[in-house]
């Protein structure tokens, strides 16, 4: 029997793939859309671990299996690179985050491709890009520049909101707020100072200034998630991690509940 020279098949395929654009998704296809998201890895600079292609494998043999069956394949693939880790990393090795999560990258792309996954190359993302983030920042200017007003059941302009002010107060106002919203007439609207108009539209806006108890770690000097502490200490560095009340920015998802629930009727989602 011969034997299977599993480096030079693969590297001709994988080749052939990158230059044919074989797994390339098309915007005008008249195939059936089908969609294959990954969880994006972060680029450390240890390389890819066990638990990458665990995932990605199962939902790249799915991917390639709706290719056969005549769908429009959207599988791409990008990286978390944005952050606190990016921030660390580069404290570590002294040098400019941008270097190490370039370098740390490249290597990812290239195990990523040697493993010969069939990712649409063409979409990839990179959160740590300005062309990424950018949407993160507009997307927190609509939601601080709205309120959610239950009458429309949506989220309505904050300028609206002022003009309701300055006309009728907000007594006959049905919108998501804090709780301790006082109630006042246009005239006394009118008469506040600007940092108390400001002050009465954190309670109504999407995105809010609030103090809560949060998860703060010193020496990383950032707050940190539940997920992001073991022990006691940070998961990355392993610093003392306290709790502590701040003032941070939150946002009124649940002003969303009812929506959301609704909507799961909408989706092809499991029961449990």
């Amino acid at each position: 029997m011969s034997n299977y020279h599993f480096n030079e098949i693969e590297k001709k395929w994988q080749q052939y793939w990158a230059k044919n654009g074989t797994f390339h998704a098309s915007n005008t296809s008249e195939k059936p859309k089908y969609y294959v998201l990954d969880m994006f890895p972060y680029p450390s600079g240890a390389g890819l671990h066990v638990g990458h292609p665990l995932g990605y494998i199962a939902s790249d043999i799915y991917a390639r299996y709706k290719r056969h069956k005549g769908f429009n394949v959207l599988h791409p693939q990008g990286y978390d690179s944005f952050g606190l880790p990016a921030e660390q990393y580069a404290i570590q090795t002294g040098q400019h985050p941008r270097i190490t999560t370039e370098e740390n990258i490249k290597t990812y792309r290239r195990q990523l491709d040697q493993i010969g996954f069939s990712f649409d190359w063409s979409r990839e993302l990179r959160t740590s890009e300005p062309e990424f983030y950018k949407w993160t920042q507009w997307i927190f200017t609509e939601l601080f520049n709205h309120y959610y007003d239950n009458d429309s059941d949506k989220a309505e302009s904050i300028e609206s909101l002022i003009k309701r002010f300055e006309t009728e107060g907000n007594s006959n106002v049905n919108a998501v707020c804090d709780a301790d919203t006082e109630t006042f007439s246009a005239e006394e609207w009118s008469n506040y100072s600007e940092k108390e108009q400001a002050d009465i539209l954190l309670k109504y806006r999407l995105t809010y200034l609030a103090k809560s108890e949060v998860n703060w770690c010193p020496e990383l000097g950032t707050v940190l998630a539940n997920d992001e502490i073991v022990n006691g200490v940070s998961e990355r560095g392993g610093f003392p991690v306290v709790r502590k009340k701040m003032t941070q920015w939150s946002m009124r998802i649940s002003a969303y509940a009812e929506r959301l629930l609704q909507d799961l009727n909408d989706i092809d989602w499991p029961e449990p």
